[in-house]
């Protein structure tokens, strides 16, 4: 998501109105003179604390909780041979 171009002189007045911006999940390029120096980017979710990281899921409306009334019980999982879960991780970690 690109929001646009800033100069440095801008950038330096408006900096917390363009974080703001940034911590929207858009993206600001600074120039210098026209020509792009920079870009000022939102954090990977990766490495956001994991509370910001579901408040921002829950602000998407990909993750949410249920009523209690509609919670139904998971069936047990299903029996495995010894160390085929494992192997299977392993090989999709590798990929």
């Amino acid at each position: 998501m690109h929001l646009g171009t800033v100069g440095i002189r801008e950038a330096k007045i408006e900096l917390s109105k363009i974080l703001q911006r940034v911590k929207g999940g858009r993206e600001v390029i600074i120039t210098d003179r026209g020509r792009p120096i920079a870009k000022i980017v939102p954090l990977g979710l990766e490495t956001l604390p994991l509370e910001e990281r579901v408040r921002r899921l829950e602000g998407q409306g990909l993750l949410g909780s249920f009523p209690k009334k509609s919670r139904k019980r998971l069936p047990p999982p299903l029996p495995a041979p010894e160390g085929l879960v494992q192997q299977l991780l392993q090989e999709d970690r590798n990929r």
